[in-house]
């Protein structure tokens, strides 16, 4: 080989040693060790005859060192905060005068450390010994959401304006409010508890596996609807409370001594009080052995504060209008054709507005009272004019009312594509058409989606795809009975399985819900809401053990 060409490759491979420096040196940097870590505590007030501060307990600190990107302080009670910049002001708020160790952690490029540790020592005159008292009842008490109560959860502005920063001026809810869907309830499933451990306050939520989480903030818990919601959040192990003077804007009010105890709750570890707004300090308005109301600026948005009203006894729903009057029923006690003074049908196909797939018929084979029940099935057939028959039941022209309770005790077919209904349409559709006549199901599930209950309203601006709806999935539908149920009043609808609450919807005389509705009991096929059927279905059947209604 010669020597140019040597020359040549070494020359090159130096280029290419140096360019791969150099993409190194861009992409990383140079990965130093924090040096020279030195932090400052100057104590706020310290005078020669205080020399422990002017009972505030607030330090501030100064962290420095070469190479560093950003800090962290860690203290003695095992809470934490970061600094980016090194300066960090802290309250203290444990009474008298206390001495903290504190670590400094200092990171670097490629998350390498240096850490260094400083004691100061502090007085706090702060304490609000009757506040912890209601709290923990010297030892542990436990906490509710006063949802009984109206303003239990609202937001008012968070300003200088002292005619109007205290309270919820914007939004306030009523009670029970969010109990009405189960995007919702969860929120009154929180259990507060507040203990004293030592001279230590301590807090656990217990939100019973789901968080009822502000828009802004789904996100933490992967949600991403753009609305609030109840989303699957661990929330367990205890948080540390500290306690502190507030500095809120409502301190500044003239009459402040009246609107605010000036006491601040500040939760270790992200702790936050049912709610997830973004915050972990909470100002107490005010608080007794039996009733606390505090006030929480929004995380990310300084203008807003949040209103929370917490009770130690756990409010129960009054039960909605009930009614107990048996006007109307049919338990299917006698084999053969449904009973024709109680029931009519809807015959034929054309998809129904829907797309659906069946023709629906009134013969034995799809609809039959046997064995205490009604069985409506659906089936793949062989030949004719549609690929699928059902049938379709009504008490149309025979039995219509207003107001009362449908109870409806079924067990539902299985397969995708099966589209079961138990439901009431306005009596005057052929008039008022649809959505105008107004529109209530108590029941639906699709094969595709097994065990998922549905329960919705349609009417002027929700009807279709912008249905007033809600969901909830119930275990074994299609093999256990399970009795399917809505409240219909003048105050509200409300739609229930086995008790349980799935869907509500105020009512008043702008709605449709307000004159005679009738019966409908059907199994769809495919369809907009039915969806794909699965190509392997031959036959599946909802069996209805009894309807009843009272008023």
């Amino acid at each position: 080989m010669s020597k140019k060409i040597i020359i040549k490759i070494v020359y090159l491979f130096t280029i290419l040693l140096m360019t791969g420096c150099q993409k190194d040196d861009f992409t990383f940097g140079s990965i130093d060790s924090p040096a020279n870590l030195q932090v400052t505590a100057e104590v706020v007030g310290k005078t020669a005859t205080d020399p422990n501060g002017d009972g505030s307990g607030t330090v501030k600190f100064t962290a420095k060192a070469d190479h560093a990107i950003s800090y962290k302080y860690v203290y003695s009670d095992g809470t934490s905060d970061n600094a980016p910049n090194g300066t960090l002001t802290k309250r203290f708020t444990k009474t008298g005068v206390n001495t903290y160790t504190v670590t400094v952690i200092a990171s670097g490029r490629g998350g390498v450390t240096s850490t260094t540790t400083t004691n100061v020592t502090v007085k706090s005159d702060f304490s609000d010994d009757e506040a912890v008292q209601f709290l923990t009842d010297g030892t542990s008490k436990k906490w509710y959401w006063s949802a009984s109560e109206a303003g239990h959860l609202g937001v008012g502005q968070n300003d200088g304006d002292a005619t109007k920063n205290y309270y919820g001026n914007y939004y306030t809810a009523a009670p029970f409010e969010k109990a009405a869907s189960p995007t919702s309830s969860c929120l009154y499933e929180n259990v507060l508890t507040f203990s004293l451990e030592g001279d230590q306050l301590k807090f656990q939520l217990d939100n019973g596996g789901a968080t009822f989480f502000n828009a802004a903030f789904e996100g933490v818990a992967g949600g991403s609807s753009g609305s609030d919601a109840c989303l699957a959040y661990d929330t367990s192990g205890k948080k540390s409370v500290s306690l502190s003077p507030s500095e809120s804007v409502v301190m500044q009010n003239p009459n402040h001594a009246t609107q605010t105890r000036g006491t601040m709750m500040n939760f270790s570890d992200g702790g936050f009080m049912g709610y997830y707004i973004g915050q972990s300090s909470y100002e107490i308005l005010s608080i007794t052995a039996n009733r606390m109301v505090v006030r929480a600026v929004m995380g990310g948005n300084s203008s807003l504060a949040w209103y929370h009203i917490f009770t130690t006894k756990k409010p129960t729903q009054n039960p909605p209008a009930d009614y107990t009057n048996l006007v109307w029923s049919d338990e299917f006690n006698t084999d053969g054709a449904p009973d024709p003074a109680k029931w009519g049908y809807d015959l034929g196909n054309g998809g129904f507005g829907n797309n659906e797939k069946q023709n629906y018929t009134n013969s034995a084979t799809n609809v039959i009272v046997q064995g205490g029940s009604l069985k409506i099935t659906s089936k793949k057939e062989a030949s004719g004019g549609s690929d699928y028959s059902s049938a379709r039941l009504k008490s149309e022209g025979k039995f219509a009312f207003t107001y009362g309770k449908v109870e409806v005790r079924a067990k539902l077919p299985t397969g995708g594509g099966t589209w079961p209904a138990i439901w009431m349409l306005g009596a005057n559709y052929a008039t008022n058409a649809w959505p105008a006549c107004g529109e209530i199901d108590i029941m639906e599930h699709v094969g595709n989606q097994q065990d998922l209950i549905h329960g919705t309203l349609h009417y002027p601006g929700h009807s279709g795809g912008e249905a007033n709806t809600g969901s909830k999935t119930i275990a074994n539908v299609s093999t256990q009975f399970h009795i399917y149920k809505t409240i219909w009043s003048p105050e509200s609808v409300k739609i229930y399985v086995d008790d349980e609450l799935i869907h509500s919807v105020p009512n008043d005389a702008t709605l449709p819900f307000n004159k005679d509705f009738f019966l409908i009991l059907n199994v769809a096929m495919g369809g907009n809401f039915g969806g794909v059927i699965d190509p392997t279905f031959t036959q599946s059947s909802m069996e209805i053990d009894y309807v009843k209604v009272y008023q």
